[in-house]
């Protein structure tokens, strides 16, 4: 029994500091974020692309920073348990951001760099984060707290695409890849491969719980 009990608490901290460390990545991208929007950051090319029509832009960085600062937060298990409210009212806040800064990102992708290929990407992207968002507010609205928590993963799965973003573009800036051409890779890689891991743990879960509703035989 102690080593299962050792087993447990090792992977108990191992999970809290992988959470801790997806907060700290998200809340980073976040910060920088709302400094692009500031002004403070970012290439002077995409600032004068952006005011030539900045409500969208604005839509989708406001809207992707405030889920970046929640997002990883809702996972928080000592949150949804002891300030419920204070979960539920994050989540409202959560989902609400999912519309707007999925709105502002459908709108962009067309314009994005990368030509045909990337637009794709990051259209479906927007699509499928809005859709799940949706699909997480009317799984907890029905009451069905499993279902919105497999929805959840797959939205934060496709919100930490935007920390994913950045390090692949780093990767292949390193790797001495044009910007462009990398934009095209990057536009599916930030988010798939993602909720493809999402996905495989929902189903091992999903495996789990059934074995241990199999009646034991004495």
């Amino acid at each position: 029994m102690s080593d299962h009990r050792t087993l447990s608490n090792g992977s108990r901290w191992l999970a809290g500091l992988g959470l801790f460390i997806v907060i700290f990545m998200s809340v980073s991208i976040a910060f920088y974020a709302i400094a692009f929007q500031a002004r403070l950051v970012g290439d002077p090319s995409f600032h004068l692309r952006f005011d030539a029509s900045p409500l969208f832009p604005s839509l989708h960085v406001i809207g992707g920073a405030v889920v970046l600062m929640l997002g990883g937060l809702q996972f928080w298990g000592a949150l949804r348990r002891n300030y419920t409210k204070v979960h539920r009212w994050m989540g409202r806040i959560y989902l609400s951001f999912v519309l707007i800064g999925g709105i502002g990102g459908l709108v962009l992708a067309p314009q994005s760099n990368g030509g045909v290929v990337a637009h794709f990407g990051f259209g479906m992207l927007a699509v499928l984060w809005m859709f799940s968002g949706w699909q997480a507010y009317r799984s907890i609205r029905q009451g069905d707290v499993e279902a919105h928590r497999g929805w959840m993963l797959r939205n934060f799965a496709m919100t930490f695409g935007a920390v994913m973003l950045r390090i692949y573009l780093g990767l292949f800036a390193a790797a001495g890849v044009e910007f462009a051409e990398a934009y095209q890779t990057v536009a599916w890689i930030a988010w798939v491969p993602n909720l493809i891991l999402v996905e495989w743990y929902l189903v091992l879960m999903s495996q789990g719980k059934s074995r241990g509703r199999k009646p034991q035989n004495a």
